[in-house]
C-alpha cells in the first residue's frame, strides 16, 4: 500500500500551483470583430427639367397681361386685322409644314385666296386705313413692323407641329365658306389657332418653375454654351409670305 503523507501532498500541490499560473496569466482571446459599416445612403436626384417641344431655355416668353395671358398680336385687334393675321397664318403654314400629313394646307390656301379674293383686298385696304387714321402719312412702316410681329409669332419653333396641326383642321373648316362669311369665320378661327401658343406658354413656364424647384434642392444647372434664344413676337426677321398682298 502506498501512503501518502500530507507533506508529500502538499509537494505535489505545490507543483500544480505553477501550472495553474501559468494557465491564468496566458494569451487573451482575441477580441470580437467589429461590424461591418453600413451601406452608403444612395439619393435619388431627378433629372433636370428641360423646356417643353425642345425649346430653348433661352426662349424669350411674352409678359402676362391683366387676365393671365401672355400678350399675343392676335389679340384686341379689329374684325380686319383679325381676318388678315387669318391669311397669314394660313401664309406661315404653307411655308412651314411641309411634311406630307399637312399637304393639305397648301392646296386649301391657294383655294382659300382665289376664291376670296376681293374680299381679302377689301380687308387689307381696310386695315391700311386703320393705320393711315392711327399713324398719318407714314403708317406703312408700323404696319410692316406688326405684320412682321405677326409671321414670327406664328413660325415659333417649338410650337411648329401644333400650329401646323391647327391651320390644316382651320383650312379645312374654311372649305364650304362663302366670302360673306369671313369676318366672323376668322373671329372664331384665329383664336383656335392662338390656343396653341397660349398652351406652349403655359407649359414654358412650368418648367421655368419646375426648373427653379429642383435648383433650389439639387443645385445651380449646367451653364448653356453657344445657345442661340429663339425669337419670340416682336424678333425683327420675317417670314417671307407667299400669294400676293403679303403684308
Amino acid at each position: 500500500m502506498i501512503r501518502i503523507t500530507w507533506q508529500r501532498s502538499a509537494a505535489l500541490a505545490g507543483l500544480a500551483l505553477p501550472a495553474l499560473l501559468l494557465v491564468g496569466c496566458g494569451e487573451k482571446a482575441p477580441p470580437a470583430p467589429l461590424p461591418p459599416p453600413p451601406p452608403p445612403v444612395v439619393v435619388a436626384v431627378p433629372l433636370r427639367p428641360t423646356p417643353p417641344d425642345h425649346a430653348s431655355p433661352l426662349l424669350a416668353v411674352p409678359p402676362v397681361d391683366a387676365a393671365g395671358l401672355h400678350y399675343s398680336v392676335n389679340r384686341n385687334i379689329t374684325p380686319a386685322q383679325t381676318l388678315w393675321n387669318l391669311r397669314a397664318a394660313y401664309n406661315v403654314a404653307a411655308l412651314n409644314c411641309p411634311e406630307p400629313k399637312f399637304g393639305e394646307i397648301v392646296v386649301n390656301y391657294r383655294g382659300f385666296l382665289k376664291a376670296h379674293a376681293k374680299t381679302l383686298a377689301a380687308a387689307n385696304k381696310k386695315v391700311d386705313a386703320e393705320y393711315r387714321a392711327r399713324y398719318g402719312a407714314g403708317f406703312v412702316v408700323p404696319r410692316e413692323k406688326y405684320m412682321t410681329e405677326v409671321y414670327n409669332h406664328f413660325a415659333l419653333p417649338p410650337t411648329l407641329n401644333s400650329f401646323c396641326t391647327a391651320v390644316l383642321a382651320v383650312s379645312r373648316d374654311a372649305l364650304p365658306l362663302k366670302s360673306a362669311e369671313l369676318e366672323a369665320f376668322a373671329a372664331r378661327s384665329l383664336p383656335n389657332i392662338e390656343v396653341v401658343f397660349d398652351d406652349f406658354y403655359r407649359r414654358y413656364a412650368a418648367y421655368r418653375l419646375a426648373l427653379a424647384e429642383w435648383t433650389a434642392r439639387h443645385g445651380p444647372p449646367p451653364i448653356p454654351v453657344n445657345l442661340a434664344p429663339v425669337q419670340a413676337p416682336g424678333g425683327t426677321s420675317a417670314v417671307m409670305p407667299v400669294g400676293p398682298a403679303g403684308r
